[in-house]
């Protein structure tokens, strides 16, 4: 109890230096979204990829829960994530900074030989080179190398040592979309529909409707780790209408379509699609 009231102070304390910081549960994660905020039925919130209206008190929406609300953090909402964090997160975007996690020794070896000098942190494996300035976020720029700033979260290791400087292009253009190669054209579903219980219990046909589109967004929306996005987002598809019988073929194929579409192939969608059908017990 204890370890978890310093969390809270280092949180408090890093707030008012205007650092919006979060808790991370057992995992070093966020804490998941609450049922009101479950698969997105909020909207999301106004600075994320889909811009809703989402006012929840509670932790929900991982970096985009982060706060320097000194009255956010200690209100009775999030008492209980504090009573289980395990450690702190902050948004580096929402700081004005950039944070390259360093993931290895060679990933350390190669910014010590290709980046400026700037404020370091030592990490478990490697180490958080932190630069002022933002850009957006992406996972394995290069073997061992993330890039955490604007809609990503960075876990609070301590203020490190040295002098930050700016951000230097290098940097910013690891993270530059390249232009997509020609993809094939999707292939058919190899999947079918669980079978479920009958009429779902807790939908419209527009509540349905608004769930696929939000998860073809969610997995069209992916900046990096795209098989991530489409096993969470099949989990999180299923886990709401897998078990009610109102899932059909037509919407596994949009799914799957806009998973192909982000280069996914019809072999992984069928991986992930069986994955999260085990992970759920179906």
């Amino acid at each position: 109890m204890s370890a978890r009231r310093d969390h809270l102070r280092t949180a408090l304390e890093l707030a008012t230096a205007g650092v919006p910081v979060l808790p991370l549960r057992a995992g070093k994660v966020p804490f998941g979204n609450c049922r009101t905020c479950a698969d997105l039925a909020c909207g999301g919130r106004p600075h994320m990829l889909t811009p809703g209206k989402c006012g929840c008190p509670r932790p929900c929406h991982a970096w985009a829960a982060a706060t320097t609300d000194p009255r956010v953090l200690t209100s009775p909402a999030w008492a209980g994530a504090w009573r289980e964090a395990q450690a702190i997160a902050y948004h580096p975007g929402g700081a004005g900074v950039t944070v390259v996690d360093l993931d290895n020794a060679a990933a350390v070896a190669w910014a010590r030989q290709t980046l400026p000098a700037t404020r370091t942190v030592p990490t478990t494996r490697g180490e958080h080179w932190i630069y002022q300035g933002t850009t957006r976020s992406a996972n394995a720029v290069r073997d061992g190398v993330d890039i955490k700033s604007t809609m990503s979260y960075a876990q609070w290791r301590g203020p490190g040592a040295g002098t930050m400087t700016a951000l230097p292009d290098v940097v910013r253009a690891l993270v530059v979309k390249k232009p997509s190669p020609a993809r094939p054209a999707p292939r058919a579903v190899a999947v079918a529909a669980p079978a479920g219980g009958g009429e779902c219990r807790h939908r419209t046909p527009a509540y349905l409707e608004r769930g696929i589109t939000m998860a073809e967004q969610r997995i069209t929306g992916a900046a990096a780790g795209v098989h991530a996005t489409v096993y969470r987002t099949f989990l999180a598809v299923l886990s709401t209408h897998g078990r009610c019988g109102c899932l059909t073929d037509t919407h596994i194929t949009r799914l799957f379509t806009a998973a192909q579409g982000m280069g996914e192939s019809g072999r992984h969608c069928n991986d992930a699609w069986t994955n999260a059908l085990s992970a759920l017990g179906m």
